[in-house]
C-alpha cells in the first residue's frame, strides 16, 4: 500500500477520471453531430457547454470566487447559455461551434487543475456561500464536479446511441 491520498488529491483524480471518461465519448463524433437534438431536449454540444460551465463553477468560482481574467475562460454569454435549466438553442446559428466549445471545455479544465494544484487542504473545509442542495464546503463542490460531470457523460452517452455511435462501454 502506498501513502494515503489527500482529500484534495482524490477528487482531482476523480475530476481527472471523469474527464478522461467524457474525452473518450466525444473522440469519434463529427462536428454536425454536436449541434443535433432529439426530440430538441439535449444535444452533445450543450452537454459539453454545460460541462464546461459547471466545471468553471464547481472548481474555480466556489473555491476562489469570480476574477476578471475568467472572462478569458469563457463568456458571460457563454455562461448563460449553458446554465443549469438552459436549453439547446432550436437555431444551431445561435449556438457556438462544436470547436468553440471544445476550446472553452479544455480551457477550463486546464486551468481548473492549474488552480486545484494551488490550493490549500485546509481551505476546503469552508463553508460556501450559497449552499448547494448536495454540498456545502469547497471540498464538497469538488466532489460534485466529478459527479456531475459522469452524469452528464451518461447523458453524452445516450446521445451517441440516438446518433447510432455504439456504446464504448
Amino acid at each position: 500500500m502506498g501513502e494515503p491520498v489527500s482529500a484534495l488529491e482524490l477528487a482531482r483524480r476523480q475530476i481527472v477520471a471523469a474527464r478522461e471518461y467524457t474525452l473518450t465519448l466525444l473522440a469519434d463524433l463529427e462536428p454536425e453531430q454536436w449541434l443535433q437534438t432529439p426530440g430538441e431536449t439535449s444535444s452533445i454540444a450543450w452537454q459539453v457547454g454545460h460541462l464546461a460551465m459547471a466545471e468553471y463553477g464547481l472548481c474555480m468560482f466556489r473555491i476562489r470566487g469570480r476574477r476578471e481574467t475568467d472572462l478569458q475562460l469563457m463568456s458571460g454569454r457563454f455562461r448563460k447559455q449553458f446554465s443549469r435549466g438552459s436549453t439547446p438553442p432550436s437555431d444551431p446559428a445561435r449556438c457556438p461551434s462544436p470547436e468553440e466549445i471544445r476550446q472553452v471545455f479544455d480551457r477550463v479544465h486546464q486551468q481548473a487543475l492549474e488552480e486545484l494544484a494551488a490550493v490549500r487542504e485546509q481551505d476546503l473545509a469552508e463553508r460556501i456561500e450559497e449552499p448547494h442542495v448536495v454540498f456545502d464546503t469547497k471540498l464538497g463542490a469538488l466532489f460534485f464536479c466529478a459527479h456531475h460531470e459522469m452524469l452528464h457523460a451518461g447523458q453524452i452517452g445516450l446521445l451517441r446511441r440516438w446518433l447510432g455511435k455504439p456504446p464504448l462501454r
